[in-house]
């Protein structure tokens, strides 16, 4: 007998698809939202880390230009004066407490001078960094107050030294620096009756002589006065003077010659000093 047409055809277990209906994505779906505020994050971070990846290690290497103390070389009793031990230093002894006017001249001994006649204002020596040249007899005052004095010659000077000299003593206390034009040195520390003359900024010996010098109260540093410190004025203060220094604008270094009305290093010419610590215009004691 013969089957009929299709009578043992399986059935489909699909069921067919409902009119108007959309078959479903094979893949995930994307939301472009999500992936484009990752994108703007991301972004950001670059964008920090170009702006203060370069920064902090510019701060890292000012940091470690920053005047370092220097094992062996820090006073104390039993060793009041270890730039003794720094080759190349001049010492000098220097009587203090000696004043001009500021229309006064000292013919100076030295150069850059580290001791002697003064004016009666300081250069204001708080980690300052000078663009011009300043007058020596406001610097000389500074080293009184046991401020570390760092010259340079702009013309012999490389650049990445003077970089270097200036993020040393930016901010810093009782360290100030300015350009010598004709220094016979590329640079040259000044502490009151002390000078070091160097070819480069990276020489040891800059930090030695700083951590040796800058506010060297120990007495006993002077043969010629045993009871006197590094420097004579140890309760002084490197802050500017109001109305009297402006570090901003401070006296320009004078030019030529002093001239034959200038004071001498003994003093003769000037005029008498008065005590800066009890600040009632006392005269100093002689000394």
């Amino acid at each position: 007998m013969a089957r009929k047409a299709g009578a043992n055809v399986p059935k489909s277990s699909k069921r067919p698809a409902r009119s108007g209906s959309v078959p479903a994505a094979s893949g995930r779906h994307i939301d472009w939202t999500v992936i484009g505020a990752v994108v703007v994050v991301l972004a950001l971070i670059a964008g920090l880390a170009w702006y203060l990846v370069p920064k902090f290690m510019d701060e890292q290497e000012a940091e470690a230009l920053k005047p370092q103390t220097v094992e062996g070389y820090v006073p104390s009793a039993q060793d009041p004066d270890p730039s003794t031990r720094i080759s190349g230093v001049t010492k000098v002894y220097y009587k203090a407490a000696q004043h001009v006017r500021a229309d006064q001249r000292v013919a100076y001994d030295q150069s850059p001078p580290f001791g002697g006649p003064h004016d009666e204002v300081w250069a204001t020596c708080t980690g300052i960094v000078y663009p011009n040249p300043l007058r020596t007899e406001n610097a000389v005052h500074a080293l009184e107050h046991g401020a570390v004095w760092i010259t340079y010659n702009p013309d012999t000077i490389g650049a990445d030294d003077l970089d270097s000299l200036k993020k040393k003593v930016s901010g810093e206390q009782f360290l100030f620096l300015s350009p010598y034009p004709g220094l016979d040195h590329p640079l040259s520390l000044q502490s009151w009756g002390h000078q070091l003359k160097l070819d480069s900024a990276g020489d040891p010996r800059v930090d030695q002589f700083i951590t040796a010098l800058r506010r060297n109260t120990t007495p006993g540093v002077y043969k010629e006065n045993p009871s006197e410190a590094a420097y004579p004025e140890t309760q002084a203060a490197c802050a500017a003077v109001p109305g009297a220094f402006d570090p901003s604008n401070p006296p320009p270094a004078d030019e030529g010659q002093p001239g034959p009305d200038a004071v001498t290093m003994d003093g003769t010419g000037g005029i008498a000093a008065t005590d800066e610590n009890t600040g009632a215009g006392a005269p100093m004691p002689a000394g």
